[in-house]
């Protein structure tokens, strides 16, 4: 019988269903850390003022956005993968949901354009509650 499906572990999942959950969470930290990974190097790649044309964020604060955004996408995969301080994987995805929550506020006025990144926030949010709370990651 299975028995093990319908034990319960201490967050209150099922150890099947904890299992489905941790590889759901593992392809949205591999997937999320791949986008942001390139949205911050394109804000090294690209010139200001192709990055500048249109907003009036400054090309600086711009670098700044992309650095937060490369070490975010480190830290989505980095720490968990490694079990090293696994705690800034949660951290990582929180501090990328404030990020997002301005993308989505600067994108407003384009209208649908706001839908990316809220749809982004949104699952930054899950992977930081889901490392926090359902299936967290125990250090070395």
């Amino acid at each position: 019988m299975h028995m093990e499906a319908n034990r319960v572990g201490e967050n209150g999942v099922s150890a099947t269903r904890g299992k489905g959950l941790s590889v759901t969470l593992w392809i949205l930290q591999g997937l999320l850390a791949a986008l942001f990974l390139f949205s911050g190097a394109m804000k090294f790649i690209m010139s200001v003022e192709q990055m500048t044309k249109g907003t009036s964020l400054s090309g600086g604060f711009i670098h700044f956005i992309g650095v937060c955004e490369l070490l975010g996408g480190i830290g989505l995969v980095l720490p968990a993968l490694l079990r090293i301080m696994p705690i800034l994987t949660p951290i990582a995805a929180s501090c990328l949901v404030i990020i997002m929550i301005g993308a989505t506020y600067i994108s407003l006025p384009m209208g649908k354009a706001a839908i990316g990144p809220a749809v982004f926030g949104l699952l930054l949010a899950f992977v930081a509650y889901g490392r926090f709370r359902l299936r967290p990651i125990a250090p070395k």
